[in-house]
């Protein structure tokens, strides 16, 4: 088999969407005759553990190299320990401040220490790829470090954006300055570069220009299927539509204009209002409960809590409508999260209240979409009522299957081998 070393800081026992698709590429690489090889983050507190998930990856006999440093997060609790996410206010408040303090981010303690433990076993052992996944972008300055002292070739996997990141705070010229110095000393030092979605190629390649477009190539989240074949339960018939949705809300993904839309069609027609259930799957929030209490609406709601990755696949089997939402921000139209394609791989009708951009452009190709403006309370409103209404008379419209295969996870990591090897090939 060929060989390749991942550097992930996110990646299980850590849980929610950012551990997801470097978990089923390292599940699914030895079936193309990879074998990967991790460096991940040690004991660390954080908002959602899934031990589920590190059971696949044990399964899959994934070799994991865990490395212990400083963690902000483990400040908020024990080792290991699921801490609860602070009020929106204070959580984005301690982020500008980490944002201010730590260059690229505050994981650089973490990325020092993957770095020695790289180079220790690539004194040892001989692999073919490194393959890092961003963010934390200090581990992108570690890989190219590992780069340019052993001369193996780097993959480089961008979730997000980096300069210019959606959620990015540059309190002074200088940190937008080193910023995009270290990205670009990074990127110089990359072989081939991933992106999610066309928006980030588009906008990586007109922020560096010496790269090439054949040098970015696009491989977009996707969904497991067997995480929806072995989730089989059994379904307890209701006349009531289960509208749901699964994650976290922070920064500009919110709950506030879609509750508010329930609130104006519970007065105006309650008849349907009482035939629907909203289901939240992940962290709702103090604030977001504090909402559903003072509009009225907690008796049309359920808040299952997080749930390991395997129980949220079959809640979501059992919904009857897929709810995501992306706010007003700088640069949004990069995002592309990673629940939308563990819908897309449920078949369900999706009602997504999203700025234009990428998760857009994807939601009109599945075929099965129901879009609106994320903060048009009218307009939100009145597609829940044209759901009901498809409900009721079953004809809820069908995904464009051949859309929904192209994101099979298994298809996207023989895509993602296919690069390594093509680029060995080339050398």
């Amino acid at each position: 088999m060929f060989k390749v070393l991942v550097i992930a800081y996110y990646y299980p026992p850590l849980g929610l969407s950012g551990v997801q698709r470097t978990v089923k590429f390292t599940k699914y690489m030895k079936r193309f005759g990879w074998e990967p090889t991790v460096i991940t983050s040690g004991n660390v507190a954080y908002f959602a553990h899934d031990f589920s998930l590190l059971k696949e990856t044990e399964d899959a006999g994934v070799r994991i190299i865990r490395t212990e440093a400083f963690d902000v997060n483990s400040l908020l609790g024990k080792q290991y320990e699921t801490v609860s996410m602070p009020k929106e206010f204070i959580r984005k408040t301690l982020s500008r401040i980490s944002k201010a303090v730590f260059i690229p981010d505050n994981k650089n303690a973490w990325a020092k220490k993957a770095f020695l433990a790289a180079k220790k076993l690539l004194e040892k052992e001989k692999f073919d790829i490194i393959f890092v996944t961003v963010p934390p972008f200090s581990g992108f300055v570690a890989a190219s470090k590992l780069k340019k002292e052993f001369g193996i070739p780097l993959f480089v996997d961008y979730r997000d954006l980096w300069f210019g990141n959606h959620f990015s705070f540059y309190p002074t010229p200088y940190h937008s300055y080193k910023h995009k110095k270290l990205e670009y000393a990074a990127l110089r030092s990359a072989d081939k570069v991933i992106a999610i979605n066309r928006k980030i190629k588009e906008k990586i390649l007109l922020t560096y220009p010496f790269l090439t477009f054949k040098d970015v190539i696009i491989i977009p989240h996707g969904y497991d299927p067997e995480d929806f074949s072995s989730s089989e339960e059994k379904v307890v018939p209701s006349n009531k539509m289960k509208l749901t949705y699964s994650g976290i809300f922070y920064e500009n993904i919110s709950p506030e204009f879609i509750l508010r839309a329930f609130k104006q069609l519970s007065v105006e027609r309650p008849d349907i209002a009482a035939n629907i259930e909203l289901e939240f799957i992940g962290h709702l929030r103090k604030e977001n409960k504090k909402l559903i209490l003072e509009l009225g609406l907690d008796e049309f709601v359920r808040d299952h809590g997080y749930l390991e990755h395997s129980e949220a696949v079959k809640k979501l089997k059992l919904s009857d409508v897929l709810w995501m939402m992306i706010g007003n921000i700088h640069n949004a139209d990069t995002i592309s999260t990673s629940k939308l394609f563990e819908y897309i791989g449920t078949r369900k009708p999706i009602l997504g209240c999203v700025v234009d951009g990428a998760a857009k452009a994807t939601l009109e190709e599945y075929g099965a979409a129901f879009i609106t403006k994320p903060d048009d309370v009218s307009e939100i409103k009145n597609t829940i009522i044209e759901l009901h209404n498809l409900f009721v008379h079953k004809k809820f419209p069908v995904p464009d299957e051949e859309f929904v295969l192209l994101h099979d996870r298994i298809y996207l990591t023989e895509q993602l081998t296919k690069a390594f090897q093509f680029y060995l090939k080339a050398e």
